[in-house]
């Protein structure tokens, strides 16, 4: 086996049992042939060199103080503290995110060869420093409140701060039930801990704010699930994904306080968040909470814009799954457009398209509203005021990051009058056609404006082939040529390199992730690692995801797939 180990396709098998976690140091790269059992000759079980704390949490917002970890009601307090619940049986650590394990946790690749560390990562030990918590919140779902949510099946172990000073909290995703279970099982299955672990990873190298993904582990632990709630329950396999982010603070942090009228513990919250998540405003301005609304309010319009350029929808956009830090968060149903339609909803439970790709934008307002909603009651009179007047702004902010970003994909420099009228005439003559989105924009990027000029587009630029049949494109190409001729200075060359740095080859499609969750239910993970891998790069044109079909066609089968909220 090669010396360097290809993070995402090793598999290590360790019994839940498994212990020896402080014996001696050892040297994990001795031999690395057997890794399919409980500890092969290889591994080893010297300590990874990694302490989290979870003091600065703890020390700082209320805990619940009814201990026991049984589902209920809780109130006047940010967390409850929880055990993990080990996943029965052996654990397979499945994938790992070499980028976050190295560049996030400063750890050497070696590290997966312990096997204690896949303890660690499944939740059957905790790292040292860990005080497992799970967060009480509240949440808007589908537009209705839905009263106390929370942590039903995560569990925050604490906080690593890395070489370069920045702070990330660690959690367990499928880990058990705590307090916020409900009638929840607390375990998440395998094709959606497939999704969340490529996903945000995916979404970190098309450069759009989220929480990242360290690791998957999978088990035999039966979960049974009814996917598409039509009845039919069947069993599928528990798996756990340890995931980051600087924060996993919500919208529904605040108003769960709000609305419980804990305004004490609402203000605590508030300052803590100010404090360590926005440097830029000063704990004693006593216009601080009118600031960061502000900011949340600019910064969720561009997390927003961001999805829109790369086709993402969420899927569930509920005020819980809207982070405080306007970073993406909580992947579940979410999709990448193929066809470009401002229709497209992902989500098969969203049965009125409430989060339809199109309707992103406005589902962030009304998110927003009820931010403010949950700020009014430590809001003054005129502070209210303020607010009010910075939400009225958010549809102009978010139609000039808009604006920035699809310029950008078709390559315009400087701006002219009828620039957004250029980008409306290219997304309705996709719409009409049924372009597909990403490779419209991309094989824009590769195509030479002499072949628009000519119409000598071929078959192989399919998603252009598509466009190129509508009988208004090549109204479309007269006005974009000229837009770009009256670009001063500027080549082809360099349009066409500016462009695909911004528009990628590869995106996660529905059909992909699901090739690769086939495999994986049958234990061979090497499409989760080839995904991943891929997706590390998704804007250079790369030989093995050609070779799978990744930027052709989507294959038939596609457009019959249906993800939910079952997970």
């Amino acid at each position: 086996m090669s010396q360097v180990i290809a993070l995402t396709a090793l598999v290590i098998t360790v019994s839940a049992g498994a212990s020896g976690f402080w014996e001696p140091v050892q040297s994990c790269r001795e031999d690395q042939s057997a890794l399919t059992y409980s500890r092969p000759k290889g591994t080893c079980s010297a300590p990874p060199p990694l302490r989290i704390t979870a003091s600065r949490l703890v020390d700082s917002l209320p805990l619940d103080e009814v201990k026991d970890n049984f589902v209920r009601t809780v109130k006047r307090c940010i967390f409850s503290q929880s055990q993990p619940t080990p996943l029965k049986g052996a654990v397979h650590l499945a994938a790992v995110s070499k980028d976050v394990l190295e560049d996030i946790m400063d750890l050497d690749e070696s590290v997966i060869l312990n096997t204690d560390f896949v303890q660690f990562l499944s939740g059957a030990r905790l790292f040292p420093g860990s005080i497992p918590l799970a967060h009480r919140y509240g949440g808007h779902q589908f537009g209705h409140w839905a009263g106390q949510l929370g942590d039903g099946r995560a569990h925050l172990l604490g906080e690593y701060t890395n070489r370069k000073g920045e702070r990330w909290e660690l959690q367990l995703k499928g880990s058990g039930k705590t307090p916020y279970s409900r009638s929840g099982d607390g375990r998440a299955v395998l094709r959606s801990s497939v999704r969340e672990f490529l996903c945000s990873e995916a979404m970190h190298f098309l450069n759009v704010p989220t929480s990242r993904a360290l690791s998957l582990v999978v088990s035999e632990e039966a979960v049974w699930r009814d996917q598409f709630y039509n009845g039919s329950v069947k069993r599928e396999r528990g798996a756990v994904v340890l995931r980051l982010a600087p924060s996993w603070f919500r919208i529904g942090s605040l108003e769960i306080l709000a609305k419980a009228g804990e305004l004490d513990v609402l203000r605590t919250l508030l300052n803590f968040v100010i404090k360590q998540h926005f440097a830029v405003i000063k704990p004693n301005d006593p216009n601080k909470y009118v600031t960061f609304f502000s900011v949340v309010v600019n910064e969720t319009a561009r997390m927003i814009a961001k999805w829109m350029s790369v086709g993402f929808a969420h899927g569930v956009c509920n005020t819980d799954n809207f982070s405080l830090l306007s970073i993406t968060i909580d992947y579940g149903p979410f999709g990448f457009m193929e066809t470009y339609n401002p229709n497209f909803v992902p989500n098969s439970s969203d049965d009125e398209g409430r989060y339809s790709i199109g309707a992103q934008a406005n589902v962030g307002l009304f998110n927003l509203q009820k931010l403010l909603e949950a700020l009014h009651p430590v809001l003054s009179p005129d502070q209210r005021e303020q607010a009010e007047h910075i939400l009225r702004e958010y549809p102009q902010i978010y139609h000039r990051r808009f604006h920035e970003l699809f310029k950008g994909k078709l390559g315009l420099l400087g701006n002219e009058e009828d620039d957004a009228y250029l980008i409306a005439f290219l997304l309705k003559i996709m719409e009409d056609s049924g372009a597909d989105f990403t490779m419209t924009f991309r094989q824009l990027s590769e195509v030479t404006l002499l072949q628009l000029q000519n119409n000598s587009i071929t078959q192989a630029m399919w998603a252009l082939w598509d466009l190129s049949s509508h009988e208004y494109f090549s109204d479309w190409v007269s006005l974009y040529l000229q837009r770009l001729r009256s670009q001063s200075g500027d080549s082809d060359e360099h349009r066409q390199r500016r462009m695909r740095a911004v528009n990628p080859r590869y995106v996660l499609r529905n059909w992909m992730a699901e090739s690769a969750i086939r495999k994986a239910e049958n234990n061979d993970f090497s499409e989760v690692e080839l995904l991943q891998q891929i997706l590390t790069k998704p804007f250079v044109k790369q030989e093995r995801p050609e070779s799978a079909g990744y930027s052709s066609r989507p294959p038939a089968w596609a457009s019959q797939l249906r993800v939910s909220c079952s997970s």
